[in-house]
């Protein structure tokens, strides 16, 4: 039995479409679990600040600075952090 080039060609391309459908949904999946698992994990503080300058020690300022001034060219003197916001 012999196949035809357009029909190899069509089901190649189905079986790699096909594959990376089911990736998707299992990545989503996995997503899902994961913020649920997060979810559970993460107590609740009440009256912490938002704010994580309070909680940053002045090393990391000095890092954070310093890698600013390396990669910029900026002199050290010349940069000023007002605060830090945790992402």
């Amino acid at each position: 039995m012999e196949y035809s080039n357009l029909f190899v060609c069509l089901m190649g391309m189905g079986v790699v479409f096909g594959g990376l459908i089911c990736l998707i949904f299992l990545t989503y999946g996995i997503g899902l679990l994961c913020n649920m698992r997060a979810k559970k994990a993460v107590s609740p503080q009440t009256g912490a600040k938002d704010t994580a300058s309070a909680s940053c020690s002045q090393e990391l300022v000095a890092a954070i600075s310093a890698v600013i001034a390396e990669e910029t060219g900026i002199s050290l003197s010349n940069i000023r952090i007002s605060s830090l916001k945790t992402i």
